[in-house]
């Protein structure tokens, strides 16, 4: 089955989802990939529970109710959500005529691509002790899930920045025990997150240990204990058992295919032109903290202003001889239509209308 759309946008993070309401606005249909099995890029994955102060008119929101608040506005325009899967082929056939692929065969048809994955597709960074990747998504997790999943366990936590001590924080009080070992006495986590922790193992409630994992045992086919280095003059060796193991090494952007897409690239960023956020190659545009250009940005607010010129520069590419007048979602009925709204703001019932929303199997 191939899907057919006028914009296929690959990264589902808080741009690449603002750049399907910016092209909604525009009258134009969006598809989305990510390789994440959630949307929301590094705001779900990195810290989804951490408080963001720069995002304008909203004094303070979590990682996650960012997202959240993307996902309602733009679901007027449906668009499609295609996770757990990365772009794989990309193949221009012609002008406005894009075929691309994916790690699962989903295969599209569009007018132009954007490219809005931040530093490319990321996958955690892992352990690196040999046979114990067989545990892995049984007792060795590279994110939480369900954090009930761990209640009544011996957990230990492994890293030291933000992620790491934010789910010790969460998970020690339903834990059986809880172990946090750090490479180092440096965290890389926000200072009071260090110290709640700290004030959390001196009550009693958690162990903080300084070291390095270099081992495990198993029994009966389960894991059952790690054991560590310590960053002591004797290096001690110490072993904890263990029932979910819980690592936190940060995630390792790769750009993957995108490099074989004949984009000009500086220092593994895409270069564009900075009136349309086109890239060298026709039909393919970059936003986020995937792009470069003098005096770049990469906050989120400037992706989403980035955003939405690509999407006045796609609309205009895709008709060249329509002058685009700017309309304001405040008064302009076409605007209100397409977002479903009457004109004081409120829903109201049936599909939005021009939007050309959605994506339709061919």
């Amino acid at each position: 089955m191939t899907i057919k759309t006028d914009v296929v946008i690959i990264g589902a993070g808080p741009v690449g989802l603002f750049q399907v309401f910016e092209l909604g606005l525009q009258g134009l249909s969006a598809c989305v990939v990510d390789a994440l099995p959630q949307a929301g890029g590094q705001c779900t994955e990195l810290y989804p529970d951490k408080p963001i102060f720069d995002i304008p008119a909203v004094p303070e929101c979590t990682g996650q109710q960012l997202i959240d608040n993307l996902e309602k506005q733009i679901a007027p325009f449906s668009p499609g959500m295609y996770l757990d899967q990365t772009v794989d082929s990309l193949e221009k056939r012609g002008e406005h005529d894009f075929l691309i692929g994916t790690s699962i065969g989903t295969q599209f048809e569009c007018r132009a691509v954007i490219v809005a994955a931040g530093a490319g597709s990321f996958t955690p960074v892992r352990v690196r002790v040999p046979g114990i990747e067989k545990f892995e998504d049984s007792q060795l997790f590279y994110r939480v899930r369900d954090p009930a999943w761990h209640a009544g366990k011996d957990i230990v936590v492994l890293g030291g920045g933000d992620s790491a001590l934010d789910w010790a924080l969460q998970l020690a009080p339903a834990a059986k025990s809880l172990t946090l070992v750090n490479r180092t006495e440096r965290f890389r986590a926000a200072e009071a997150s260090v110290d709640k922790l700290q004030a959390l193992a001196d009550a009693g409630g958690a162990k903080i240990l300084m070291g390095t994992l270099n081992g495990f045992e198993e029994k009966d086919g389960q894991l059952s204990s790690v054991a560590f280095a310590l960053r002591d003059e004797d290096k001690t060796q110490v072993s904890l058992p263990v029932d979910d193991l819980l690592v936190f090494f940060g995630l390792s952007p790769k750009l993957g295919p995108i490099e074989d897409w004949g984009m000009a690239l500086e220092r593994k960023l895409v270069t564009i032109d900075l009136a349309t956020f086109e890239t060298s190659v026709p039909g393919i545009y970059a936003i986020g903290d995937i792009n470069t250009y003098k005096n770049k940005k990469k906050l989120i607010l400037s992706g989403f202003h980035e955003a939405a010129l690509a999407a006045y520069a796609i609309k205009q590419a895709f008709e060249p001889d329509t002058k685009l007048n700017v309309q304001y979602t405040t008064t302009s009925p076409l605007m209100h239509k397409r977002l479903g709204v009457d004109a004081e703001g409120g829903a109201v019932t049936g599909t939005p209308g021009e939007s050309a929303a959605g994506a339709t199997p061919a």
